[in-house]
């Protein structure tokens, strides 16, 4: 999945995910807004023959958002990894 960071501030975190749709998004937004430490998650689609969605993450003072998108992609990729088909 390629990113574009548009923001990184240390607190607020915004993305643009290149080729990516609302299935994707709509992961990431609900596994976020579940975490204690983060005050606001959402992703904004724009126009979809031209624009790349963008995920937005906001968390607690005194908390790195980078780090908890990258904790959480990383729990993704556990949880798919684990998958098995019968």
């Amino acid at each position: 999945m390629a990113i574009k960071v548009l923001l990184n501030d240390g607190e607020e975190l915004r993305i643009r995910l290149i080729g990516e749709n609302h299935t994707a998004l709509q992961l990431y937004r609900e596994r976020l807004n579940q975490n204690k430490d983060v005050e606001y998650s959402n992703y904004f689609v724009g126009h979809p023959g031209l624009d790349d969605p963008e995920l937005y993450l906001r968390v607690k003072k005194g908390k790195n958002a980078a780090k908890i998108l990258e904790t959480t992609t990383q729990n993704l990729t556990k949880e798919f990894a684990n998958i098995k088909l019968t």
